[in-house]
């Protein structure tokens, strides 16, 4: 059996790995090659929403694998009918397009977005506003798309068509809006605006209402489209199905990945009629919407539609939350603050504290607990869905001791 050190050497420096290899998983359990177990307060980057090794999607996976796994878009097949029309009765949306990564899901928003602006305004050059410390993928229109510069930085020039405003302002935004709005401006045009209803990887950050109420105003005022990004936020892990609903507010055209089908690779980018300006050709994915992805897809949304499970998520995610809350007034010099929907909830450590999220990380996976940052001051916790309240009980009593240290 290779050792950590060994497979490291195989591998470049893509990714920051740490030195133990996983070898299988269980409801929200893990196991390396050594045999030490670890709880999951990271789920694959809010991925395995249903956990480890689920019952249901491995019969679904060995089922159709053994029926039917790929096709190509040429022909209809019945798991990919059976998810887009699960997606237009459970979404406010109309049509489906399915792609296998949350960052294909969201360049196929973009794409459709500049169609239909094109087709609306002429050869006027598509603007897409998106928000400051959003994330939104790493190719190159979504990584242009991404409010942080640390994740741009050396793959320039980027794709033009975008500018980015502060989370959360609706002033600075009206403001944008006003100036490629205003007249002398033909050349250029507001075409969209691309939000995380929850911003994620940057900080845990919720959308407030008000905020994307006036987004949604704008839209409809410039005839631009309101676009959601709900790849990290959606399918339950706010505790609503998806993250508009928790706003209250409803987008043109949204995207999925992530948890949609519990760790299988997916992506979906969906949007209301109105707005379905595609035509053959005009875009595609020889993977994308696949029957063994599509029929994964669907078990976990069933399972995940199922009487009860959202609330759940809600009720464990208050659990969690509270119990975060408690750990602030027991360790002042290192927290300042939670913030969070549901089952993604995030531990702001202090900026003065010499605590970071590497560090706090990094001691947890010692202690058997896996954890994710969000930046350096903000511990980013998206167990499994199915998380039981004993097991944010264990999370939070390591969390506990860790800082005790």
């Amino acid at each position: 059996m290779r050792t950590p050190s060994e497979i490291d050497a195989l591998f470049h420096t893509t990714y920051a790995r740490n030195q133990i290899i996983l070898e299988r998983g269980k409801g929200c359990r893990l196991w390396d090659t050594s045999g030490k177990e670890y709880l999951d307060f990271f789920a694959g980057i809010a991925t395995a929403s249903l956990g480890h090794d689920h019952p249901a999607i491995c019969e679904t996976l060995a089922k159709q694998s053994a029926q039917l796994m790929h096709v190509s878009n040429l022909y209809y097949s019945l798991p990919q009918a059976e998810l887009a029309a699960w997606f237009t009765k459970h979404s406010c949306a109309d049509r489906a397009f399915f792609c296998n990564s949350g960052a294909e899901a969201n360049e196929a928003a973009i794409k459709l977005t500049r169609k239909y602006s094109h087709a609306k305004h002429g050869s006027a050059i598509p603007i897409i506003l998106t928000a400051q410390q959003s994330f939104h993928g790493r190719t190159l229109a979504t990584l242009t798309a991404t409010g942080q510069t640390k994740y741009q930085k050396g793959f320039e020039p980027l794709v033009a068509g975008f500018e980015h405003v502060p989370f959360n302002d609706i002033a600075a935004l009206e403001e944008t809006v006003q100036k490629l709005t205003q007249a002398g401006k033909s050349e250029r045009v507001f075409a969209a605006i691309l939000l995380e209803p929850l911003q994620g990887e940057g900080g845990v950050t919720p959308g407030q209402r008000d905020y994307f109420l006036a987004a949604r105003q704008l839209c409809d005022k410039h005839g631009a489209l309101l676009i959601f990004d709900e790849i990290q936020c959606g399918m339950g892990r706010s505790g609503k199905l998806w993250g508009y609903e928790k706003l209250g507010v409803e987008p043109d055209i949204f995207t999925s990945a992530k948890g949609l089908a519990g760790g299988f690779p997916i992506g979906a980018m969906v949007a209301k009629e109105s707005v379905s300006v595609f035509q053959h050709g005009e875009h595609g994915s020889t993977f994308g919407g696949n029957p063994l992805a599509c029929a994964v897809a669907c078990t976990v949304a069933g399972i995940i539609g199922a009487s009860s499970f959202l609330e759940q998520v809600e009720k464990k995610g208050t659990e969690l939350q509270n119990g975060l809350t408690k750990l602030l007034t027991k360790f002042p010099n290192h927290l300042q603050g939670t913030r969070g929907w549901g089952l993604i909830q995030g531990l702001v450590l202090k900026e003065d504290s010499e605590l970071t999220t590497s560090i706090l990380s990094a001691r947890a996976l010692e202690h058997g607990l896996l954890l994710i940052g969000a930046g350096p001051k903000v511990v980013r916790l998206v167990p499994p869905l199915i998380i039981s309240s004993a097991e944010i009980q264990e999370g939070l009593e390591i969390l506990e001791r860790i800082l005790a240290q």
